[in-house]
């Protein structure tokens, strides 16, 4: 269980002097102004969840992730991590977390990719067994057999984004921070590692802290979402509530039997029509879509529908513009 209380994160940043000799004057006279990263947040994750954390870039998230991790230590605020403070407790801490940073690997450029994992093991001090079962466990699910004795710097990114992942697994952490993990990697790799994280929280319980820039991951891995913005924790819920609250309109496309004109009906807006099918926006407040089909059936025959949800981000930007109002 990961338990965070009121988790406050600041940084000094250097105010530069312009003009002559400013370098000098930089030296012997600093002046700094505080930006808060993380301001205040809260939040509890049970065991086994895996829940997306998503804003803007310079939202907080990584920050908070470095927190989470150790390697930051909180302005003020409490973390506990199956009851040890990261901060405090760093070594304890590491050996029943896994950490993937997207822009960074903790793989060593140069050598054979096996040759990272044996240090590893070293370095967590891994039962043989535990260590042999997982290696040969994950490389298999993520196909990386062929890759291990090849040089990290050699291979495709999404090898080595997968190697990363098994590299944060060897040592069966109870939970598991991903952060970005997936910059840059295609699309097919990127459904063989989110099966496999799937499948590894399934069959292991492992809890996941999931940040990115792709809605579309949150959409498949995540029934739990966390919105931070200016460092600020301003959504904490299920996505489907999220989405019932700021995705208020639905559209409803239909295709008809024949070509017909144009019309409109009762509590829905027509957005789009072309040939024999047409579109249309309507409130989900102020309607329902068999509402809508049963008053277009009695004047048309219909061949198909299909109601259509909002785009995930169509309800972030309407989440933003709310919760942004002064």
């Amino acid at each position: 269980m990961i338990i965070v209380d009121n988790l406050l994160k600041d940084f000094n940043i250097l105010i530069r002097k312009e003009g002559q000799f400013s370098s000098v004057r930089n030296l012997f006279s600093r002046g700094f102004t505080v930006k808060r990263a993380v301001d205040n947040i809260s939040f509890t994750l049970k065991k086994g969840e895996i829940v997306g954390y998503i804003g803007k870039n310079g939202a907080g998230k990584s920050t908070t992730i470095k927190m989470l991790s150790g390697i930051l230590q909180p302005t003020s605020g409490n973390i506990a991590i199956n009851g040890l403070d990261p901060s405090k407790q760093r070594m304890i801490n590491a050996m029943q977390i896994g950490v993937v940073f997207g822009q960074k690997t903790q793989l060593w450029w140069d050598v054979p990719l096996i040759e990272s994992y044996r240090l590893l093991r070293d370095i967590y001090k891994i039962d043989k067994n535990i260590y042999e079962n997982n290696l040969r466990q994950y490389t298999v699910m993520l196909n990386l057999e062929e890759v291990l004795d090849k040089p990290v710097r050699q291979m495709s990114l999404g090898q080595r984004v997968k190697s990363d992942i098994v590299a944060a697994l060897l040592h069966n952490p109870s939970v598991l921070f991903l952060d970005e993990p997936t910059i840059g990697v295609d699309a097919l790799s990127k459904k063989a590692l989110y099966d496999f994280v799937l499948r590894i929280n399934k069959e292991r319980q492992v809890t996941i802290l999931l940040t990115t820039h792709d809605l579309k991951d949150i959409e498949r891995l995540c029934s739990r979402i966390m919105i931070i913005d200016d460092g600020r924790l301003m959504y904490d819920g299920s996505l489907q509530d999220m989405t019932l609250k700021y995705g208020k309109y639905r559209t409803v496309a239909v295709e008809f039997e024949d070509n017909i004109p144009d019309f409109q009906i009762p509590d829905a807006e027509l957005v789009s029509s072309a040939d024999n099918q047409k579109i249309f926006s309507f409130n989900r407040l102020n309607t329902t879509p068999s509402m809508l089909i049963d008053y277009i059936s009695k004047l048309y025959s219909i061949r198909d529908l299909r109601v259509i949800e909002p785009e995930i981000e169509e309800v972030l930007r309407n989440l933003y513009s709310e919760t942004m109002r002064p």
